[in-house]
């Protein structure tokens, strides 16, 4: 009894001396890295990458190049918000001001809000909020909650169904296991058919993050009380908060980032931080998305 019991406590301890050892399985596969590659690919970052691929080093060395190679072409921490601020004037993706329970950032979505049509440029716009979300998160955290609002959701404003793939392409392969929990809150019943065309791009692991929470349903009350503070939680979720979107506002808090995106990647950043009402004129990066990766 005594040593069943003892087995079962090492196991915890022997799994993670496993994982510990695939990590630096894999940072011999992928060779010396130097610069960006060098700082992106930290233990954690390896860990995360060896995650979604079920802890195969061979497997989780392809996916780890491909996005090296993807943030090399598509750059991503250069992004500045004076690039995508036109984006966001609705609000429709936005840091929250708060964390979640677990001191993971907060990404607050309203596709009701949606107010461009370009696939190219709503892309890029997520692709910095990611970035910013990341920089965001709390010490010894690396994944980010997603609170996504319906209130004024139509097909008329949903993005496409290509555009919504391409999203999930490359949060799937060049985020992996940034996403810790997605709550849906109160989809209308005309959302089931989108839903049912996205889902077809998530690989089982990541459907499973998605939660459609609904006002009127204890479950899903109890579900947002454990994750979030309801006196930080706006309204919209079931909370106490009042969700107001200021672009103004938003945009200095989000050029105040840019400086600290730039020295944590040590850039000599010749981008403009800032641009008048938060506006950028600069070219956008072309649309580095392929085929689907299952």
């Amino acid at each position: 009894m005594f040593l069943l019991r003892k087995q079962t406590q090492n196991q915890p301890e022997n799994g993670s001396s496993n994982h510990d050892a695939k990590v630096a399985e894999l940072r011999a596969a992928i060779g010396p890295l130097s610069g960006r590659q060098l700082m992106y690919c930290t233990d954690a970052c390896l860990r995360r990458y060896l995650e979604a691929r079920n802890w195969n080093v061979d497997k989780a060395k392809k996916m780890l190049e491909e996005s090296l190679k993807w943030r090399s072409t598509y750059k991503p921490e250069e992004i500045r918000w004076a690039e995508v601020a036109h984006e966001g004037e609705t609000g429709k993706v936005s840091r929250a001001n708060f964390h979640d329970r677990l001191g993971r950032t907060v990404l607050i979505m309203r596709p009701g809000m949606q107010n461009t049509t370009s696939a190219e440029n709503n892309i890029k716009h997520l692709v910095y909020l990611l970035e910013n979300a990341v920089l965001n998160l709390s010490d010894g955290q690396e994944q980010m909650s997603w609170l996504i609002d319906f209130t004024g959701f139509s097909f008329g404003t949903n993005v496409a169904v290509k555009t919504a793939r391409d999203i999930i392409h490359i949060l799937q392969n060049h985020y992996p296991e940034r996403l810790a929990i997605a709550f849906l809150y109160n989809p209308p019943r005309i959302f089931q058919a989108f839903w049912k065309a996205v889902k077809y791009f998530l690989d089982p692991k990541t459907a499973q993050k998605v939660k459609f929470v609904y006002l009127n349903n204890k479950d899903s009350v109890e579900l947002m009380k454990s994750l979030f503070d309801m006196e930080n939680l706006p309204s919209e979720f079931g909370g106490k908060a009042t969700l107001k979107y200021d672009h103004e506002e938003f945009s200095l808090l989000m050029t105040e980032d840019d400086v600290k995106t730039s020295k944590f990647w040590g850039l000599n950043d010749e981008k403009p931080f800032t641009t008048k009402n938060g506006h950028g004129g600069a070219e956008v990066a072309p649309e580095p998305v392929g085929s689907i990766v299952s």
